[in-house]
């Protein structure tokens, strides 16, 4: 299992897809030095390229609007500002009115690695009561998608490389790991090693202050989903100044390394089974995948060390493995209107087929059903590794399992095993944790889920402390799945949307339901 770090909102919509139907180059610097004062131009969208996940253009908005899509010119490098450029690949979607627009909202869905341009309009009707006064407008990231994206490997190498035992259990799968990993990254440094150095968030930050004044913003408003709430913290860092209404929905831990990062999700992911487990065995139906909460998870873990063991008959030609089950087990659990999938998905590999388990992996993988990836596992390690400073050793990771085993019996394995993602990669890491302090800036909220897997709940009081005194305002939402807003609760879709339409901020503490 990859880490589910960088699994977000874009890859839940991709779930949805798979499930209906069963470096862009350099150039030079900008020509008058300054790279705010380009202008935009705007065009029908085409349909997102392979690396942003494929399909089709966007279709029409409801009331008769279209997306339209530019591309930015940043540095590549911040130093340098003056020097080589790459092309940021933006999308929006014009405020609709009543009412009089406030300006840009700019949403970064999360990741890092998930395209905005591809994942904006497949959830835009979910903000159309922000659209009436704002227009919405998401971006890929740098090494994302169209922004000078990251290529590693081919689509026939990542079949392979996703097929690999997550799990070593002796020597000999410990080495066919890690030498794994050690070939993709050294696909990344062979592909993008022109960009690599520069795919760190502080970077993104920067491109995001450029675009706030590009689109002629004297304030940044901004919506950040999971990966995106730390982006938005370190933009509230660097631009204090500069923050208008910023909301942060999933919130990232920003004072964990990535090993705490790591065991955080693992419990966050077993809270998150165990609510799945208990919520299926509480209907007034029989639950068809066990008993009670521990009769299920016992099932679930028998399947998962029998496909160690024999993998099942998958998508043909490839078979579902350990690796790729967990992957999927882990995917459905990012929202609870995947667990229905999730259920039948278990059902079936109990029979012996384990396609629905494989479609959940592939759409966390990126994979569409032609068999082409888009590049949001090469862009979540390259950014991740361009961040963080740890570098870990198999070692390490060894005498660290038992203490992820407790964490999560189901998914600790492959969490600790993750994290040697970045031991071999090309270029140092910034930092042990981002630096998200930002006296001085507006008030910022914060939205934490009491149930969320990917980013546990606690992270969101961390957040408003790193932020600081008077900045960061948490709202709390007891609910399932990873997020607030597009649970579609009331409570928090009200609170949020006072905020960034008419500037009220709620008070601190507020509970939703």
């Amino acid at each position: 299992m990859q880490n589910p770090r960088g699994l977000r909102t874009a890859v839940l919509t991709a779930t949805a897809l798979l499930l209906s139907s069963a470096l862009a180059g350099c150039g030079g610097g900008p020509g008058d030095g300054d790279p705010s004062a380009q202008q935009l131009t705007w065009k029908d969208c085409p349909a997102p390229s392979a690396s942003e996940g494929g399909g089709a253009a966007p279709s029409p908005l409801p009331n008769g609007g279209k997306w339209q899509c530019a591309t930015m010119k940043a540095p590549l490098d911040w130093n340098k500002p003056d020097g080589d450029t790459i092309d940021i690949a933006l999308i929006r979607a014009r405020a609709s009115g009543p009412g009089a627009r406030i300006g840009s909202l700019v949403f970064n869905f999360g990741g890092p690695g998930g395209s905005g341009v591809s994942t904006l309009p497949a959830v835009g009707q979910d903000y159309t009561k922000l659209r009436t006064r704002y227009d919405l407008v998401s971006f890929d990231p740098r090494g994302v998608g169209r922004s000078a994206g990251v290529k590693c490997e081919s689509d026939a190498q990542l079949d392979r490389y996703f097929q690999q035992d997550g799990t070593p259990d002796d020597a000999a799968e410990r080495t066919r790991f890690q030498n794994n990993t050690k070939q993709f990254n050294a696909a990344c440094e062979k592909n993008s090693a022109m960009v690599l150095p520069h795919l760190r968030t502080t970077d993104a930050a920067r491109d995001m202050d450029l675009m706030r004044q590009v689109l002629g913003d004297p304030k940044l408003y901004y919506f950040g989903i999971s990966y995106g709430t730390e982006l938005g913290g370190v933009y509230a860092h660097l631009f204090p100044q500069h923050v208008g209404r910023a909301v942060l929905d999933a919130v990232v831990d920003p004072t964990q390394n990535p090993e705490q990062g790591s065991l955080g999700q693992a419990k966050g992911f077993q809270l998150a089974l165990d609510n799945f487990a208990r919520d299926c065995v509480s209907k007034s139906t029989p639950c068809p995948i066990g008993s009670t909460q521990q009769d299920v998870e016992k099932r679930i873990a028998k399947l998962l060390e029998n496909l160690d063991a024999k993998p099942i008959a998958g998508i043909f030609p490839r078979r579902l493995t350990q690796t790729a089950a967990t992957n999927g087990i882990a995917q459905a659990l990012y929202s609870k209107d995947l667990w229905s999938a999730l259920t039948q998905g278990l059902q079936q590999a109990y029979a012996g087929d384990g396609k629905i388990l494989m479609l959940l992996s592939d759409a966390m993988n990126g994979r569409s059903d032609n068999g082409e990836y888009s590049n949001i596992t090469a862009a979540n390690v390259a950014i991740n590794c361009a961040d963080q400073k740890q570098r870990y050793t198999a070692g390490y990771v060894q005498q660290k399992l038992p203490g992820f085993r407790a964490a999560s019996p189901l998914f600790g394995d492959f969490l600790a095993w993750g994290m040697l993602s970045c031991t071999d990669w090309a270029v140092p890491g910034a930092a042990d944790h981002p630096d998200v302090s930002a006296a001085g800036s507006a008030p910022i909220l914060v939205v934490g889920n009491t149930g969320d897997p990917a980013t546990p709940y606690a992270g969101a009081k961390k957040m408003v402390d790193a932020l600081g005194k008077g900045v960061g305002v948490e709202l709390t939402y007891k609910g399932q799945g990873h997020g607030a807003y597009d649970s579609k609760d009331k409570c928090v879709q009200d609170a949020v949307n006072r905020y960034l339409l008419d500037g009220k901020v709620p008070a601190a503490g507020t509970v939703c339901p």
